[in-house]
């Protein structure tokens, strides 16, 4: 029997960065950082799965308005 529940789709990290409204350079500054971890690669290329860039990107809007 094939299961019906759909993999997360990954994608590189400049879409995931046009994706939450970010620059790129702030999707590689979350992972230095360890809010955001890739979940895969393709090359040399990391891959990250869209909610995880929403989570650090929510857990990055909320430390802003803390500080």
């Amino acid at each position: 029997m094939l299961s019906s529940i759909a993999l997360p789709a990954l994608i590189p990290g400049p879409l995931a960065a046009a994706e939450a409204g970010v620059a790129p350079a702030t999707i590689r500054k979350w992972v230095q950082l360890g809010h955001l971890r890739a979940a895969g690669k393709a090359g040399r290329a990391q891959l990250f799965r869209l909610e995880d860039v929403f989570a650090a990107e929510r857990t990055a809007r909320r430390r802003a308005r803390t500080a």
